[in-house]
């Protein structure tokens, strides 16, 4: 574990270091070019070893490359890409180790609980595996046989993966300490609360007991949404180590020609997915938080209503919506069903995701321009967006992004994480896919909700109205009057900006002017043999100079 600790620790020393040296150092001396010119290789070269050292060790680390592969939103796409296949490259534990495990939680061997157990797993996850099995003459307290029949899947947990995690987090918080002492990072994310809620929920994920009470919420939840199917916990055969379901699996979600094959419309799927999620999180405030593809199926049932069936599985990471940041989603959805900008702003506040001091105002101004740009346009139309469009629109808002005054609360980033998952896995299926169009009748819902129930905050709304109306005459009457006594200033942001822009080049203009006019003449003298006179130019020239340094460097 020692060694394992010392591996995890050099690697992001080393990555860490090697980030310090070409993007602040090297760019700050001047070599912006070079910087630019090596970076999407350097961030391959990172994304690449990380990605083989997260597959030699497993445990945590393949987590965190899979929450790093869905962060598309934050990082580049050469770091996504390249962790992006971390799901399937998980190594499968030694069958023998499993089994003693399985046996020594069970109380007696497989072959005595079971009828039939693979040695082969279905899958190997970084915590644990999955084996297919047949139950033994399992009965239910009523003297009948299982609704399901008997075929089941047992998830065993992997040997020694407590102490696996323990060194694990040991070593993250380590190089999330060294995080902190970063300005840029520390004012926007609080590491030591986003590190305890990632330890709360890997904990919760070894704790097959807690996973089995959440597959049967979910199953509670869903009961009532036709084509949707959550597995039944075999408590008979569960332990706190080892997880026995209904054998549910089908189709995985991302096997496009299986799904085409099996008749079923890959567009109706995107929606279906999307519909549940919206569900899960608006209404019941407990969402599945790992919707990669390893954990949603298809399965065609032409028996049923909805002629197939959405299938969850692994509900070891679950997330859980606070009642604040409800109300503060909801206020996002109706904002951008509805394309108002300030009740956008609105909801970030809510969900407090601003800085303290953020420019609501300018926030407001880009968040409208951007709808005006972007809304109702499918995810393939955005990703073929010119990039000198989204250059020209940073360009416009460039002391927004230069800010950035969105901080990061520790109880959204599963949520974060989620969406992010569910926006790629609905755009591979159908690459049409339309968020505005599949978000407007829920958004709808929602607010006739707010219009049939919430009286208050329409009355509210109403009072703030007539308020800013009776407000109109006063406010013109003082705009009127300064025209009036000429003292009407008319400010205008982007003139201001470029006015002191010009200022600060002419100043810079005159200190390198005056540097060149000292050492010039102090040059002079020194040709002329007066030694003492040129010295006293050459330390004023300095004046200067270090001025027009301390410029560049503040610019």
């Amino acid at each position: 574990m020692r060694t394992r600790y010392r591996r995890i620790i050099f690697f992001f020393f080393r990555t860490i270091g090697g980030l310090i040296w070409w993007e602040v150092i090297l760019r700050r001396a001047g070599f912006h070019r070079q910087v630019r010119r090596g970076r999407s290789r350097r961030l391959e070269k990172i994304a690449a070893k990380f990605r083989k050292l997260a597959v030699d060790m497993g445990g945590v680390l393949i987590k965190v490359g899979q929450f790093l592969s869905a962060r598309a939103d934050v990082l580049p796409p050469e770091i996504t890409a390249e962790l992006s296949g971390l799901q399937d490259e998980v190594p499968p534990e030694d069958f023998a180790a499993i089994q003693r495990l399985a046996e020594a939680e069970l109380g007696t061997t497989l072959t005595d609980r079971f009828a039939h157990f693979e040695v082969v797993p279905l899958a190997a996850a970084s915590l644990g595996q999955v084996h297919r099995a047949k139950l033994k003459g399992r009965k239910s307290e009523g003297g009948e046989t299982s609704s399901f029949g008997d075929e089941v899947v047992v998830k065993i947990q992997r040997p020694d993966i407590e102490n696996i995690i323990a060194t694990d987090l040991a070593a993250l918080n380590t190089v999330g300490r060294w995080l902190m002492r970063y300005r840029p990072i520390s004012r926007r994310i609080d590491i030591p609360a986003l590190f305890a809620e990632f330890s709360r929920v890997l904990y919760e994920e070894i704790d097959y007991l807690a996973e089995g009470r959440n597959a049967e919420t979910f199953g509670e939840n869903m009961q009532d949404i036709p084509g949707v199917r959550v597995p039944q916990v075999v408590w008979t055969h569960t332990t706190r180590r080892v997880l026995t379901l209904e054998d549910v699996y089908a189709i995985k979600v991302t096997d496009y020609g299986e799904i085409d094959a099996a008749g079923v419309d890959r567009k109706e799927v995107a929606k279906r997915v999307f519909d549940v999620y919206l569900g899960q999180i608006f209404e019941d405030s407990f969402f599945h938080a790992d919707p990669h593809p390893g954990n949603l199926f298809v399965e065609p049932s032409p028996d049923e209503e909805a002629g197939w069936l959405l299938t969850f599985v692994d509900f070891g990471m679950v997330g859980r919506v606070p009642p604040n940041a409800r109300a503060g989603l909801r206020e996002l959805a109706i904002g951008l069903a509805t394309k108002d900008s300030g009740r956008l702003v609105q909801a970030y506040q809510i969900l407090d995701v601003l800085l303290p001091g953020a420019n609501l105002e300018l926030l407001a101004k880009a968040e409208a321009a951007a709808l005006d740009r972007f809304w109702g346009m499918s995810m393939e139309e955005l990703a073929q967006i010119d990039m000198r469009e989204m250059h020209d629109f940073a360009k416009e808002f460039r002391e927004l992004v230069f800010e950035m005054p969105f901080q990061v609360p520790q109880d959204l980033i599963f949520l974060g994480r989620t969406v992010a998952i569910l926006a790629g896995l609905c755009t591979g299926l159908d690459p049409e896919f339309n968020f505005w169009d599949n978000m407007l009748p829920y958004a709808r819902r929602l607010m006739l909700e707010d219009g049939g129930i919430n009286w208050e905050h329409w009355l509210k709304e109403g009072g703030a109205l007539a308020r800013a109306m009776a407000a109109v005459p006063r406010r013109l009457d003082r705009v009127l009057a300064k025209m009036d006594q000429g003292r009407l200033d008319v400010r205008v942001p982007d003139i201001s900006r470029q006015i002191a822009q010009l200022e600060i080049t002419i100043r810079r203009l005159v200190y390198a002017l005056l540097f060149l006019a000292l050492a010039a003449v102090g040059s002079q003298f020194y040709l002329s043999g007066e030694d003492l006179i040129a010295w006293v130019f050459a330390g004023a020239s300095a004046i200067p100079l270090l001025a027009l340094l301390l410029a560049r460097a503040r610019k």
